[in-house]
């Protein structure tokens, strides 16, 4: 397996051991809603993608089994949308990861993360080949349904409803509001998806990031001022570990921009 490229940033801070990831994980998982592991391996899968060390984490995650698929999963998503260069590479990670989750949908159907982490994949995977396409591949309903799933499982999943969110804004922006409502999409619950990932999440930068992006592709150039706030609130954040850091530091080039 190639070397997967390297955190970019300092990550002193996101140093965590047991007790402190004990300690912090609400905070640390308030976007995803994962359950603590009781298993001392899948911690440590933890602490490693906490810290930025994501090929470690998928590593430690696969090797763990069980709860650690979940990590696994998340390593690898997050470092192929943030920081895998090649285009062919991260397509094929993503679809890894789809895989991977939909087989862990078969063996843990009340896994909030199964269901959330393949919609999460596919969705990042359809913006990689061009939303059109991917909805003429039936990827939209799919991603749709298992992001539904997600929430209904954990109704406070965060990430899931930042995700739906971006779903129904991503196809009324690329097909239109009349083609978008074939795909199941609409205005409204976009809007409400990223107000209640807010509420539920409110010092997650990826969530402000989303909502502004959203914001303009639902209601056009009249929010971009309210999506430029949210873009500097969220380049304002404290991160508490590498994938904050992450969404930070993007706001902070879209600002610059």
């Amino acid at each position: 397996m190639a070397k997967w490229t390297a955190f970019p940033y300092d990550n002193a801070a996101f140093q965590y051991d047991a007790a402190s990831l004990k300690k912090h994980w609400a905070r640390l998982h308030a976007g995803d809603a994962e359950p603590f592991p009781k298993d001392a391996a899948v911690q440590q899968a933890w602490i490693h993608f906490h810290a930025g060390e994501f090929q470690k984490a998928y590593e430690a995650g696969l090797a763990a089994g069980g709860a650690g698929i979940t990590v696994a999963n998340k390593a690898q998503a997050i470092y192929a949308n943030y920081l895998e260069k090649k285009e062919k590479a991260k397509l094929e990670m993503f679809l890894e990861v789809a895989e991977r989750a939909e087989s862990l949908q078969e063996t843990e159907p009340k896994n909030a993360n199964a269901w959330y982490w393949q919609a999460y994949a596919l969705g990042r995977y359809s913006q990689g080949i061009s939303v059109a396409k991917a909805l003429a591949q039936g990827l939209g309903g799919k991603v749709k349904a298992a992001l539904e799933k997600a929430i209904e499982l954990a109704p406070k999943h965060a990430d899931a409803h930042i995700a739906l969110g971006a779903f129904h804004a991503e196809v009324i922006d690329k097909v239109g509001k009349l083609l978008g409502k074939t795909q199941g999409a609409d205005t409204a619950t976009g809007l409400k998806m990223f107000e209640q990932a807010l509420k539920l999440n409110p010092t997650s930068a990826i969530a402000m990031i989303e909502r502004a992006n959203g914001l303009v592709m639902l209601e056009g150039d009249k929010r971009l001022a309210v999506a430029e706030q949210l873009y500097a609130d969220a380049a304002a954040c404290e991160p508490m570990d590498a994938m904050e850091c992450l969404d930070v530091e993007l706001a902070k080039e879209e600002l610059e921009e």
